[in-house]
């Protein structure tokens, strides 16, 4: 399976586990609930939803829904980090590396036959040997953030604060089509800024590697050309399915979604200055 398929696959997995998280039913988890009580729902659900439901429920009367939501994010976020820091390294390369792996894309394009075939993959091997990049530490990153991701989900929709407490006058247990009708704006903005966040999160590694690659091109005095980009279409998509879903969660949700996709703009920009130090 390539690595394409893959990444297509996990795409649709992700799309499932978003749906299922908005759409399932359980009680919720207050601070008087014990892990055996959640560990009736599954072994998911005591392990992960649990300490992230009763980590929101113990910071909102210190620092209010708001940031209690934030705070949880932004400690997912970091754990996720240290796990898969190397890997988010290797992807931020893999988006310089577009130009020279179109290169040899053209070079066999047309060229069906199994000879053809393996030559490119071993130039492509060659390729991410010479740039230390490991072409499967996207799908290794997906599979390390899925389970606190999907639980996180589930925290949110569980965490009793979630469900009573409001900010500014608003709970964002409310959902954004729901803020809409209500005029409960808060929530609105929320859920905007978290596509616009999405997007520039998105958008970032690509916009690096071009100003890299030209910066490099005008070294050697040459002309920089854009790779194109082959999974633009299913960029846009899964944005699109995001914020589709997205629309009729929580606002927790859409709170969530925002503060990560800010931590992933900030880990790019940070990463970007460490693997370019001498540029």
């Amino acid at each position: 399976m390539t690595k394409k398929r893959i990444t297509r696959l996990l795409t649709v997995i992700a799309i499932a586990f978003v749906l299922s998280g908005c759409s399932t039913s359980s009680e919720l988890i207050t601070l008087d609930t014990t892990f055996s009580d959640v560990m009736n729902d599954g072994f998911f659900a005591a392990v992960i939803t649990y300490p992230l439901a009763q980590a929101i429920n113990l910071l909102e009367p210190k620092v209010g829904i708001f940031l209690a939501v934030s705070l949880v994010t932004i400690g997912i976020n970091a754990i996720v980090m240290i796990f898969t820091f190397k890997s988010s390294v290797g992807m931020q390369k893999m988006q310089e590396l577009q130009p020279e792996m179109q290169k040899i894309q053209a070079k066999y394009e047309g060229r069906t036959d199994d000879v053809s075939q393996q030559r490119m993959a071993m130039e492509m091997q060659q390729l991410y040997s010479k740039y230390n990049v490991n072409p499967l530490g996207a799908i290794i990153s997906t599979f390390i953030q899925f389970p606190l991701l999907i639980g996180m989900y589930n925290a949110v929709r569980r965490s009793e604060t979630v469900a009573n407490a409001q900010f500014m006058g608003v709970s964002l247990s409310m959902s954004p089509s729901q803020a809409l009708k209500e005029k409960a704006w808060v929530c609105v903005v929320i859920f905007v800024l978290m596509i616009l966040c999405q997007f520039i999160s998105i958008k970032l590694p690509q916009i690096l590697a071009n100003k890299h690659g030209q910066e490099e091109a005008e070294k050697h005095h040459k002309t920089y050309q854009k790779p194109q980009n082959q999974n633009q279409m299913m960029t846009y998509s899964m944005l699109a399915m995001v914020a589709f879903v997205m629309f009729s969660c929580p606002t927790a949700l859409s709170l969530y979604y925002c503060i990560s996709s800010i931590v992933n703009i900030a880990k790019t920009l940070i990463i970007d200055k460490m693997t370019h130090k001498e540029a």
